[in-house]
C-alpha cells in the first residue's frame, strides 16, 4: 500500500521527470523474463538528481518513522536499494547493511553485508517491487540471522497481484512512495499519456505475462 495519495503522484511525477520511469505503450520495452512491457523502472537515477534523492530520502525516512517507528538498522537490497538504503539510513542517524541476492561463495560468504545483532528491529529498503520475490529473499535472510524485520519500504511498486500475495503468504507489510495506479493518474494529469494509452498500460499491469502490445 503506499504510504500517502499526495507523496504517490509527487514521487510518480519526480520519477516521469527525470525518466527513471518510461512509458512507451506503442513501443514496448523487453524485460529480462521476456515479458513485453510498455513501462521501464531504473529507480537509481533518483541518485543522480541531489534535489530529487534528497526528497525520497526524507519523505521515506519520515514515514518508516510513522509506520514503524525508528528502527534499530535500516537494510537494503542489493544492488538497487543500497544507494538510497545508505541515504534513509543517514538521515535517521542509524546503521546501515545489505543484503545480496545469495551468500559470496568466497571469502567470508556473507549474505548480509554490515554489522547486524539478534534480536534488533530492521526495516527493509528496496527501490521497485515487481513479483516481489527478491525482495522476500532479502528479508528470509536477515530471518535467519535472528532479527526482527518490522516491514519494508519501496519507492514504487507495479501493484502486481502476485507480488501482493507474496507479501501475505510470507507475513511481510510492504508501503510505497508510489505505485502504478497513482503513476497512470499523474501521467494522464499532466498529458504524458492520452487516455486511450492510459487504457493500454492498465491492460499490461492487468495481465503482464500475457500481455500484447498489438
Amino acid at each position: 500500500m503506499i504510504f500517502h495519495k499526495q507523496t504517490a503522484k509527487k514521487t510518480a511525477e519526480l520519477l516521469l521527470q527525470i525518466h527513471a520511469i518510461k512509458l512507451q505503450p506503442n513501443k514496448p520495452f523487453t524485460w529480462a523474463s521476456g515479458w513485453k512491457s510498455p513501462i521501464y523502472c531504473d529507480n537509481r537515477i533518483v541518485l543522480s538528481y541531489p534535489p530529487i534523492r534528497n526528497y525520497i530520502r526524507e519523505t521515506m525516512a519520515k514515514h518508516i518513522e510513522k509506520q514503524y517507528g525508528k528502527p534499530d538498522v535500516i537494510a537494503g537490497v542489493a544492488t538497487g536499494a543500497i544507494g538510497i538504503g545508505i541515504l534513509v539510513a543517514e538521515y535517521l542517524g542509524l546503521p546501515f547493511v545489505y543484503v545480496r541476492p545469495e551468500a559470496k561463495s568466497h571469502g567470508r560468504q556473507n549474505q548480509i553485508e554490515g554489522y547486524i545483532e539478534k534480536g534488533q528491529n530492521v526495516v527493509v529498503v528496496e527501490d521497485l517491487i515487481s513479483t516481489g520475490k527478491s525482495s522476500l529473499n532479502a528479508v528470509k535472510a536477515l530471518k535467519e540471522e535472528g532479527v526482527n524485520v518490522k516491514g519494508m519500504v519501496a519507492i514504487f511498486s507495479y501493484g502486481f497481484e502476485v507480488a501482493a500475495n507474496n507479501f501475505k503468504d510470507e507475513n511481510v507489510t510492504l508501503h510505497t512512495l508510489s505505485n502504478y495506479e497513482s503513476l497512470l493518474e499523474q501521467a494522464l494529469d499532466t498529458n504524458y499519456i492520452t487516455s486511450k494509452e492510459q487504457d493500454v498500460l492498465a491492460d499490461w499491469n492487468a495481465n503482464p505475462s500475457e500481455w500484447n502490445a498489438n
